[in-house]
């Protein structure tokens, strides 16, 4: 069960990056990730209080895919509630 939580949150991150959102310090992001029984969880806590580590996410140049997003949050079973921060908070960042 735990390799296919690492796999999960790899292709959630890949997912979120195709999108069109810029992650500031993937690596931080990813190590806490790994390190994380239930990762959807630390992802929650990270994206609304990561700042201080310096983990933020942004949309791209291009700007972010609001229904690529969506998808990834349903496919990796999201609460609407986690979603829609995040949303507000990558277009809060312009």
């Amino acid at each position: 069960m735990g390799s296919l939580s690492n796999e999960s949150f790899d292709e959630f991150l890949a997912s979120l990056k195709e999108a069109g959102v810029a992650i500031s310090n993937e690596r931080e992001l990813r190590e806490r990730l790994a390190e994380a029984q239930r990762w959807r969880f630390a992802f929650a806590t990270l994206a609304s209080n990561g700042r201080p580590l310096g983990i933020r996410f942004q949309s791209a140049n291009a700007g972010a895919n609001e229904d690529q997003i969506h998808r990834a949050f349903t496919q990796f079973q999201f609460p609407e509630s986690m979603e829609a921060a995040f949303a507000a908070s990558l277009r809060s960042e312009h």
